[in-house]
């Protein structure tokens, strides 16, 4: 690339400039009118959901390359639809930059969000820039789902099985070797490998929504053709024990989870001590799975079909107590608070 073009800030070529440029990205059809036109099909509901995120915060330069950031950006919006049961129609854009950001990471940041958009055949259909003292990335994302599909936080009932959609923990994993290098010597190649990706290119979980209009078809006595689906959810963006609560809470229900069934990176048994990778589950965040309540018969059907990185890691119960519960009594039973976790404005 020319190292002139490449050194070229944000001030130099203006906001209409770079406008030009980051049009590239986005289909002709659809952007230069102030808003986008989204055709959606007959009998589905428009999902729209909005992530904000800053640099320094959600991403930085010591460990997120900008495409990676880009990434990151459109699988934390792609996770939400997901988690909706909603399937992508588009997303846009609003970004602040600080005049002296070069063009040329900002193109690399369009790069890494329209790699990740691809795969789900989803385009970025407009947005805004501004300057700003600090870099933020806000995107809004628009799904559509049958309204009679659509998952929410609220639909948990007594009795349900709580699954997973795979590993938690590695994402954190990924950062803190990203981080400190040093704690990952004894770490073979792919695994080391295999962890920093999962940080820097989580995969938003789209994939489960056609296997589960698979279980949940209106021929079972489970669903009817105008019924809600018996499932209740949300991703794990925030960690896994903060989805479960966040669900809990708003279904006015309690859950128990067992201790060994929660699935972990099989390179944390020889790396961290059970204590640490229990706590980089269940609060490490960014991991990007989906957490679903559901009657037992389709949750074991769906863990099936999703294979062994999939499990049922608990039931939910009357109350309101998460509860962590140890079958082989190794380590005391643990009540589950958000307070663990990341919470912007936290101490």
């Amino acid at each position: 690339m020319n190292s002139e073009l490449s050194s070229q800030q944000v001030k130099d070529i203006g906001e209409q400039g770079l406008l030009e440029r980051l049009q590239r990205f986005c289909p002709p059809e659809i952007i230069g009118d102030d808003a986008a036109v989204l055709e959606t099909a007959p009998e589905q509901s428009l999902v729209v959901t909005t992530d904000v995120l800053v640099d320094g915060i959600h991403f930085s330069n010591l460990t997120t390359s900008p495409e990676d950031a880009g990434w990151r950006a459109a699988a934390a919006n792609l996770s939400d639809l997901a988690a909706m049961g909603a399937f992508p129609l588009g997303i846009t854009v609003g970004l602040g930059l600080p005049g002296e950001v070069r063009v040329n990471w900002v193109e690399r940041l369009y790069q890494g969000m329209t790699e990740c958009l691809q795969k789900y055949n989803t385009a970025i259909v407009g947005g805004d820039i501004v300057r700003s003292p600090v870099t933020t990335l806000a995107i809004t994302a628009f799904g559509q789902v049958n309204p009679h599909r659509i998952i929410r936080r609220s639909a948990a009932v007594i009795g349900d099985a709580i699954v997973v959609t795979g590993v938690h923990g590695a994402s954190h994993a990924g950062l803190e070797l990203l981080l400190h290098p040093e704690f990952g010597q004894n770490l073979k190649n792919p695994e080391h490998t295999a962890l920093i990706r999962a940080h820097q290119r989580p995969q938003p979980r789209l994939d489960v929504l056609p296997i589960l209009q698979k279980i949940l078809t209106p021929n079972t006595q489970l669903l009817t053709p105008n019924s809600p689906p018996p499932i209740a959810g949300m991703d794990s963006s925030d960690g896994l024990a903060d989805a479960i609560i966040q669900i809990c809470r708003a279904s006015g229900v309690g859950a128990v989870l067992e201790h060994r069934q929660i699935p972990v990176p099989k390179t944390f048994n020889h790396w961290l001590t059970q204590e640490q990778a229990l706590e980089y589950a269940l609060y490490g965040g960014e991991d990007f799975e989906l957490v679903l309540c559901l009657p037992q018969e389709p949750a074991s059907a769906l863990v099936q079909h999703l294979g062994q990185d999939a499990a049922i890691v608990g039931r939910i119960t009357a109350g309101s107590t998460v509860l962590l519960h140890d079958q082989q009594k190794k380590f005391p039973d643990q009540v589950l608070s958000l307070s663990q976790g990341f919470q912007h404005f936290g101490q």
